[in-house]
């Protein structure tokens, strides 16, 4: 597919074919593609939890799915997903990375960085992995994990406590979908969000 029509065809599918599992290869794609996203100074300090199997991603969902309207359609949709991928970030990776002496700042200070890139890396590495799902015709949705069942889902996969969840990609072949209402809102005019030359 052309990358114009990828992205033309970009959309977050929140329901999935329950009977057509992804093949190993184009799982093992869709990840390697993500790793080939940019870091700062080549930090890579992203890690990815990747499930398969149905009692891992049966797991996933028991432990994330919580709070009003977790019962409803939408979960039921989204859990039929052959592949579910969270994202990590590491922040400490990234401390390390710039106390080193190409970088040289070797307090270590977080204060040094005007936002927070190890987050910022992994969203783009889970960004890649969403295009490709959508370049091979899978449909792939991005979500956060509730505030509240982070601390249940790192015990339940035995996540160490230095990696951040960032959020988990579903993906899979285009089952039922329903389109999200918040799409009613529509795009903001590009003269609202796209300044050039200066803001005013």
């Amino acid at each position: 597919m052309e990358f114009d029509e990828v992205i033309r065809r970009r959309r977050m599918v929140r329901g999935y074919d329950p009977d057509r599992p992804l093949p190993p290869e184009l799982v093992d794609k869709i990840v390697q593609h993500g790793l080939r996203a940019p870091s700062a100074g080549f930090s890579q300090g992203w890690s990815f939890l990747v499930l398969t199997a149905p009692e891992d991603r049966e797991r996933f969902w028991a432990v994330t799915a919580s709070g009003e309207g977790a019962a409803g359609g939408w979960l039921q949709r989204m859990s039929t997903a052959p592949l579910v991928i969270v994202a990590f970030s590491n922040k400490s990776v990234y401390l390390d990375r710039y106390a080193e002496s190409d970088k040289g700042w070797t307090d270590r200070d977080e204060a040094r960085w005007p936002v927070p890139y190890w987050d910022i890396d992994a969203g783009f590495a889970a960004l890649l992995m969403h295009l490709t799902a959508v370049n091979e015709g899978l449909g792939s949705c991005f979500i956060g994990l509730p505030a509240a069942t982070v601390g249940d889902f790192m015990s339940a996969f035995g996540v160490p406590d230095e990696f951040t969840p960032i959020g988990a990609l579903t993906v899979g072949y285009r089952g039922a979908d329903k389109r999200s209402p918040s799409l009613r809102r529509g795009h903001r005019p590009v003269a609202d969000v796209v300044h050039y030359g200066r803001w005013a």
